[in-house]
């Protein structure tokens, strides 16, 4: 990872601020064209921590790129190493424009890989092996090599307007420093060759790679008014084989391996799995402890099943977000409570469905205090530790994450938090 000074970065930060605040705050235009160089504001989250996050504020006009295409998007992320760069995405960029054939390695044949490794001919007591399985993992990292982006030190990537985004491809902020990511509507990609694993439950499943988006050891990361979803292709679309469904989504967003001072800020999260992941191992503490410090605020999770977060090691502080659960949603829970996380949940809001527990809003995985107050589900006040207690007397969870969140901006009533978020979190809606 690249070092980069403190002291330079801080003076950007204040030099630039002005523009961040106008756009955060609404005091301009609705739908205003960014400009690339806003930058997290001072405070902002533990983005704003040890020097701030400026992303490409200071790229010249050599490295300012107008994108169109998924190939026009890798080149500007790797032209030039160690410059900042502001790129601009108009329009969407699809990364499998091909289709999944033009990933798949000679030999590979989905028909014989479903008769080879159907239970009833391979059962359930070993992982799937043997040519056909050879051929799906070399075919998967034919489609790996064509849809991951890799996002470099010093980088702004923006969307123009209303209506720009990424479809099938998967953003990798990873290993690098001071990144920034916003007005996007990033739909999650689909793996063409998910991988069967018998052994995986009681019967088996289907495992897929490629998040939409994956901060791996990278520092100082801002995402901000970005939508992620399932888009035109939901689980619900998705066939079923061996009677379990043929999953070909991974996560939305994953901050992993050692990642550190993250704010992501009045973003979508919509129609998906297992959505947010922070931490993504009960034996990364060697990697993961003292990291993993993230901020969500003012973030619309709308009918996500899990993940939102789940939470290992880090100091989460979680604000202002609203949780929307429709009634056709498989849900499962919101806060997971992992190993050794300190998760501060505040001043959410949450809507239910009727005959949904509010006790299930948190899901203990490894025994670590939680902070959660001045909450409200369906619009009335909710002690959630207390609700969660109540409803799983098996699974009690400890009040008090040892810590108090400082890094924060502005802190709304939860009564107001709907309709702000409602209707201000998303790409388009910067201002």
């Amino acid at each position: 990872m690249r070092t980069r000074g403190t002291r330079r970065r801080t003076t950007t930060a204040v030099a630039l601020a002005g523009c961040a605040v106008l756009a955060l705050t609404g005091t301009g235009p609705a739908h205003a064209t960014p400009s690339g160089r806003d930058v997290l504001p001072a405070r902002d989250g533990w983005a704003s921590a040890d020097g701030g996050t400026t992303g490409g504020a200071r790229a010249d006009a050599a490295h300012t790129y107008t994108v169109t295409t998924w190939d026009q998007l890798r080149s500007a992320l790797a032209d030039d190493p160690g410059a900042p760069r502001i790129i601009k995405v108009r329009g969407i960029l699809d990364a499998t424009a091909a289709g999944c054939a033009a990933f798949e390695a000679d030999g590979y044949d989905f028909d014989r890989y479903l008769a080879d490794y159907d239970p009833a001919v391979w059962g359930r007591d070993r992982p799937v092996s043997g040519e056909q399985e050879d051929l799906r993992a070399a075919s998967q990292r034919n489609q790996a090599a064509a849809v991951k982006a890799y996002v470099p030190a010093d980088t702004t990537l923006v969307g123009l307007g209303a209506h720009a985004g990424i479809t099938g491809g998967s953003l990798q902020i990873e290993n690098t420093d001071n990144v920034i990511v916003r007005n996007l509507t990033v739909e999650s990609p689909l793996d063409c060759f998910p991988q069967w694993d018998p052994t995986d439950g009681a019967t088996g499943a289907w495992n897929s790679e490629y998040d939409s988006m994956a901060v791996t050891g990278s520092t100082h990361v801002w995402l901000d008014h970005n939508t992620f979803t399932d888009g035109a292709h939901p689980d619900s679309s998705l066939p079923s084989y061996y009677g379990e469904l043929y999953q070909r989504h991974d996560g939305e967003l994953d901050i992993v391996r050692g990642a550190d001072l993250v704010t992501a800020s009045w973003n979508v999260f919509t129609d998906h799995d297992k959505t947010l992941m922070i931490g993504n191992s009960d034996s990364a503490g060697a990697t993961d402890r003292g990291k993993l410090r993230v901020t969500l605020h003012h973030n619309l999770f709308r009918d996500v099943t899990e993940r939102a977060p789940r939470v290992r090691f880090g100091k989460v502080d979680a604000y202002n977000n609203h949780y929307v659960v429709g009634a056709g949603t498989a849900y499962a829970y919101s806060f997971g409570i992992g190993m050794e996380s300190r998760l501060v949940a505040e001043k959410n809001a949450v809507t239910l469905p009727p005959g949904t527990g509010a006790g299930r809003i948190l899901k203990k995985w490894k025994e670590a205090p939680v902070t959660a107050e001045g909450n409200r589900v369906n619009g009335r006040p909710a002690d959630l530790i207390a609700l969660h207690n109540a409803e799983f007397p098996d699974q009690q969870l400890t009040s008090g994450a040892g810590w108090t969140p400082t890094l924060r901006t502005r802190v709304d009533d939860p009564r107001a938090v709907p309709g702000l978020v409602g209707h201000r979190a998303g790409a388009g809606r910067l201002r």
